[in-house]
């Protein structure tokens, strides 16, 4: 897909991280941007950074995991622009989950399912039966991570097992769009190859309280500032990729109608490898060794 000066890109998530510089670049490419997130005070500097630079910007705040919010989303931005040909379902969270899995909280997986998995569902029903009736072109893209969605991440699973859910909604939507002959593609991101600084580590100050623990978490929150000095005080360095680099990613990919927008990575080839060789032997996942023993 060309992405032109006067198109429309919709981003979740955008008040940070990924998703705000994701809203930065298509800004910079000429294009209209949707600004969408849960977090409002965030939301409106966003958008008001992008404005004072000369985007055309609409800020809209949106609970992903709420269809209505998200129908109420995608009404506002055809009213305003009249059209969408990015939709990029970026929100998610970090469950808060502690402990082995039969400890965890219930609230913590509907949490995570609600914005992770839920949010990316509504955004497809959203945006995309619309987007396919324009007959003008267009693309999804949906962010999930290596952690869950190349490799199981079981110190983090729920979080793992709601971005794996995410790679096979979007394969299943590209076969869906395919099928019909849209002009809509597909594409889904794994943010990286390397550690991101955003957000996420975070994502309990936005939680919901409908969604609310059910009781008092064992140890504190870590900060990602946090978990990087304790790494380094294990004699761990840690690589850092710009979400600034992610976002100029995720432009090319489109223009390359690159369905798997996972970046070069020799750890993320060996994981595809292991996992996928286990499979192919019948075999224990020994690729999850180092969990098991540490």
């Amino acid at each position: 897909m060309e992405l032109r000066r006067g198109q429309v890109a919709v981003v979740t998530g955008a008040a940070s991280g990924v998703g705000r510089a994701m809203a930065r670049r298509f800004a910079a490419e000429g294009l209209n941007v949707v600004l969408a997130d849960v977090e409002e005070a965030a939301l409106r500097k966003a958008a008001g950074e992008l404005a004072a630079d000369g985007a055309r910007v609409l800020a809209h705040a949106v609970d992903v995991g709420d269809r209505a919010s998200v129908v109420a989303l995608a009404d506002a931005a055809y009213e305003t622009f009249g059209a969408v040909h990015v939709l990029c379902n970026n929100a998610g969270v970090g469950s808060g989950a502690e402990g082995r899995m039969w400890e965890h909280e219930p609230n913590d997986w509907q949490w995570a399912f609600a914005v992770n998995v839920w949010g990316v569902f509504h955004g497809i029903q959203a945006f995309v039966p619309r987007m396919i009736a324009s007959g003008e072109p267009g693309h999804v893209v949906n962010t999930s991570s290596g952690d869950g969605g190349i490799a199981p991440l079981p110190t983090a699973s729920v979080y793992a097992v709601t971005k794996a859910a995410v790679v096979t909604m979007t394969e299943s939507l590209y076969a869906h769009l395919r099928a019909e002959h849209a002009r809509v593609g597909a594409s889904v991101l794994f943010p990286g190859p390397h550690m991101l600084r955003t957000r996420l580590w975070e994502s309990h100050r936005n939680r919901p309280e409908r969604y609310a623990k059910e009781r008092p978490r064992r140890t504190p929150y870590r900060s990602l500032d946090q978990w990087e000095t304790a790494m380094k005080d294990a004699g761990h360095e840690v690589t850092f990729t710009p979400v600034e680099e992610v976002a100029a990613f995720v432009v090319e990919s489109i223009r390359a109608a690159r369905f798997w927008m996972l970046p070069a990575s020799e750890h993320s080839d060996r994981q595809i490898r292991a996992r996928s060789q286990s499979m192919l032997d019948r075999a224990d996942p020994s690729y999850l060794e180092h969990f098991i023993l540490g």
